[in-house]
């Protein structure tokens, strides 16, 4: 990335004995939930954009084939592009409210850009049925202009917001199945998020408010 001119991410430094990878610190702010109200910004949201669509550019010269990598929030149509997977707010180093940095990239792959497009505008517009939205600490908004702001700081043509429509779909299906799986597996840190916000119901509640305001997105994306 360094040799890509994406300063956007942290430095390795090395691997500890217990085999935990050391990092540069990046000074800044990483907003949790109740995200405060300036996390919630559209420059905020605009500014993450851009940090993504920076990765991408600095990793469209990198191949990636014959190495390992997480899959559990891969695009599940594969691609040849290293993405993050999980650019969320918990994951960005803000400084005065706009993004300087990406950071945890546990669940990078590659995969599609717009995959990767995807699943930050399902963390951070959100997409996201009011109930939930309201639980997470998110503000009411008008989330289908929240998601033109991202197809418009990335720079999507036509063929690419219809594309990101269609992505939307893989990155919800691909979170429910993600925490499904965790939790099958006994994560105790999953079984508690899934018990304490309605189990599988909140995903039902996710998918029934994503097609009921399908059309209100694809009108703010023409």
């Amino acid at each position: 990335m360094r040799r890509a001119g994406f300063e956007g991410a942290p430095e390795p430094v090395g691997i500890d004995d217990d085999g935990r990878e050391r990092l540069v610190f990046i000074e800044g702010e990483v907003p949790l939930a109740p995200y405060p109200d300036w996390s919630q910004s559209d420059i905020a949201l605009e500014s993450m954009t851009e940090m993504l669509r920076g990765l991408h550019d600095a990793a469209e010269a990198f191949d990636p084939r014959d190495l390992e990598w997480n899959d559990s929030l891969s695009d599940p149509e594969g691609g040849t592009m290293v993405c993050h997977n999980d650019v969320c707010p918990e994951n960005v180093v803000f400084r005065d409210g706009v993004a300087v940095a990406l950071i945890d990239f546990e669940f990078a792959a590659p995969g599609r850009p717009v995959y990767d497009l995807a699943q930050l505008a399902r963390l951070c517009v959100p997409i996201e049925n009011d109930f939930d939205q309201a639980r997470l600490g998110w503000s009411p908004a008008d989330r289908p202009a929240r998601l033109r702001l991202v197809a418009d700081a990335y720079g999507l043509d036509r063929n690419g917001r219809n594309e990101l429509l269609t992505a939307i779909d893989d990155a919800l299906a691909r979170g429910e199945e993600f925490v499904r799986r965790r939790v099958e597996a006994g994560d105790p840190t999953y079984i508690d998020m899934w018990n304490q916000t309605d189990r599988a119901e909140r995903y039902h509640r996710r998918r029934r408010w994503w097609n009921d305001n399908h059309d209100h997105f694809a009108t703010a994306l023409r």
